[in-house]
């Protein structure tokens, strides 16, 4: 049995590219699950998590119940979390993006990569280059317990080393996954105690998903996705992205443009059979 899962962020309404990614989903196993991914709780609203209900409803899509909220699981992400750290794979980061980005450029470097977070893809700023890595561990311990703010990161090299070579599946085919393409990735933070990255691949497995889709511009994130299934000895979901609606200018969908939500297309008068026809389903 298939089992796929649509996961927004309740943090704006669901527009055309959400639409794409859920029917997608729905339409791509035998089960479908829908994840509410609430870890963001300062721009987390119950109004768009019932504004998610009621858009995929109209849409005619249905899901297992209950809706898991990964707001109500943050007892297994640290677990994970205490997991990575008994392999010695967890340091603590304090430096800032200013500061990296400092770093960076002192260094004449201008290398940058997209950090994959909770609200999806952004600009997460240069590429760490690993300066808290060296930091003896009695003085990362004694400036946490100072109260100073930090980031949790996976030593990825270490991470690789231990894993060896991995693959992921998309569409079928077999792919190699690079882990350092993102270097010490963030997974959790002071304030914090997981990252979109953690959370995902623990819930993955929790529900049982057998096939993630998922947009193409979340592609990249299945290669530190599939390190971390391998560290924490979670089962391999095969994986699908598809490609991306798109607005006039070649852009992809924002929460912000209100005037491709699924709520104002409606109220516009269009229906679930002309929100299928526009993304080409």
């Amino acid at each position: 049995m298939i089992v796929t899962r649509f996961a927004p962020s309740p943090t704006g309404l669901l527009h055309l590219g959400h639409a794409l990614a859920a029917i997608t989903a729905h339409e791509s196993g035998d089960d479908f699950l829908l994840r509410i991914e609430d870890i963001d709780k300062g721009r987390s609203r119950d109004t768009f998590i019932e504004a998610i209900f009621f858009d995929l409803k109209w849409l005619g899509l249905s899901w297992d119940e209950p809706t898991l909220r990964q707001s109500t699981r943050m007892g297994a992400y640290a677990e994970a979390l205490v997991n990575l750290k008994a392999h010695g794979l967890v340091y603590p980061c304090f430096c800032t993006r200013a500061e990296i980005a400092q770093e960076i450029a002192r260094a004449g470097e201008a290398q940058h990569f997209d950090q994959l977070g909770p609200s999806g893809p952004g600009p997460e700023g240069p590429l760490y280059s690993g300066t808290c890595r060296a930091l003896p561990p009695e003085e990362g311990l004694r400036r946490m317990g100072a109260g100073e703010s930090y980031a949790l990161r996976l030593d990825v090299a270490k991470a690789a080393a231990m894993t060896g070579a991995l693959t992921f599946k998309e569409h079928g085919h077999l792919h190699p996954v690079d882990p350092l393409r993102f270097g010490d990735i963030v997974i959790a933070r002071k304030d914090m105690p997981t990252s979109y990255h953690l959370a995902v691949v623990v819930d993955d497995a929790y529900q049982k998903v057998s096939l993630v889709t998922r947009g193409e511009d979340l592609l990249p994130a299945a290669h530190i996705q599939r390190l971390l299934q391998a560290l924490l000895k979670l089962p391999e979901p095969a994986y699908a992205h598809h490609p991306l609606v798109l607005d006039d200018s070649g852009r992809k969908f924002s929460k912000r443009d209100g005037a491709v939500t699924l709520q104002s297309l409606r109220e516009a008068g269009l229906t679930p059979a002309d929100i299928r026809a526009r993304i080409g389903i």
